[in-house]
This record gives C-alpha cells, sequence and structure tokens, in this order.
C-alpha cells in the first residue's frame, strides 16, 4: 500500500513496557511516506518509570514523526472537524483506555482523538496491552470487537502462566492492520499465539 499523502494518528498510553517496542513501528510509517501525528495520554506525558522518562519518550515522538505530539483535550478535539487523519491507532492501549473508549468516556487527548476519529467514521485500530484482557476488560473488548470502523491489531495471551488474563498485541502487524483497516476490514488471524517466555 502506497502511504504517501496519508495522515496517521498515532497514540500512545501508558503500557510502559511496550513503549519501546512501538517507536520502531512509528517509523515505518515514515519511512513509508506517511505523515504521523503523535498523540500522548497523560501517563506517557509526564511518568518516568524504569522503562523509560517520560521526557525522552516525548522527544523520541518528535524526532521520528517531525510533529508536536497532541497533548491535551482541547489540542485533540479539532482532529474531528479538520477530518486530518486517514486512521488513527492506539497503541498500546491500556486495559484503562480500552474500558474508557468502550463505555464512551473522554477524558485524555487520545480518547479525545478517538471520539473525533469515530465521529468521522475512519478507521480506530486498537493495539491492546492489558492484564486483564480476559478479565473484567474482556467485556469491554467484546464491546468494541462489534463496534464499526473499529479494528485490532491480533493479540494472543503474553504469559498464560504468570499472568493468565493479560492480552497483548502483536505490535509488529500495526501497519498491516492499519492497511487492512482502510479497506475496511479486519486483519486476519485475530486471535494468535503470542508467548513471550
Amino acid at each position: 500500500m502506497a502511504w504517501q499523502g496519508k495522515t496517521v494518528g498515532f497514540a500512545l498510553t501508558g503500557s510502559h513496557c511496550t513503549l519501546e517496542e512501538i517507536m520502531p513501528q512509528i517509523q515505518r510509517f515514515v519511512d513509508a511516506g506517511a505523515k504521523v501525528i503523535p498523540i500522548a495520554s497523560y501517563s506517557v506525558q509526564t511518568t518516568d518509570t524504569r522503562f523509560g522518562t517520560s521526557d525522552s519518550w516525548r522527544k523520541q515522538l518528535k524526532e521520528i514523526t517531525g510533529n508536536d505530539i497532541i497533548s491535551t483535550i482541547v489540542e485533540a478535539e479539532p482532529l474531528g472537524p479538520s477530518k486530518l487523519l486517514d486512521v488513527m491507532v492506539i497503541a498500546p492501549c491500556t486495559g484503562n483506555t480500552t474500558s474508557k473508549l468502550a463505555n464512551a468516556m473522554t477524558e485524555s487527548p487520545v480518547l479525545m482523538a478517538a471520539k473525533a476519529q469515530m465521529r468521522n467514521q475512519r478507521p480506530l485500530v486498537l493495539a491492546i496491552s492489558t492484564n486483564d484482557g480476559l478479565g473484567l476488560n474482556a467485556m469491554n473488548i467484546s464491546k468494541l470487537l462489534i463496534t464499526k470502523n473499529i479494528y485490532f491489531v491480533p493479540f494472543g495471551q503474553d504469559n498464560p502462566t504468570g499472568k493468565p488474563n493479560s492480552l497483548v498485541a502483536r505490535m509488529d502487524l500495526i501497519m498491516e492492520t492499519c492497511e487492512a483497516a482502510l479497506q475496511g476490514k479486519q486483519y486476519q488471524p485475530l486471535i494468535i499465539e503470542r508467548f513471550n517466555y
């Protein structure tokens, strides 16, 4: 697929252990010629963890995309009227974000951007990373699976012995899932084997 002339909204939420895996996927879109608009949750913007500092993640996003990060609800709201994004990705998409999206809550720049994308009936791609995907969040994932214009990056259990409810997407399939989503199709297979141990 030709990505030149396409604009991708790439939103990151606070599954901090997954952020290092996400950066090369953003680079893939840039290398393919897409314009990438970064969007960051408050957690990504402000939380330092053993996986990296908030400053370092913001710096990487700016350097890779060449664009300012959408960091507030006010900045995200115009994405609706402008119809700027051809496709939007939330990766990693935490259980917290999944739950709020499934229940129509808009309290972060990422969720406002997602709401704007859904308003425009354009594809929203979710790459989940949640410790309770087969727990309380299973019902939220199932709600989103049947929601029009929402597509999932293939996912599976990353540690069924140590964390049996945990589900994580194959982040290296984000671009392929977006290509299918732009054609109105769910990339398959959706449920995959994904053991990290």
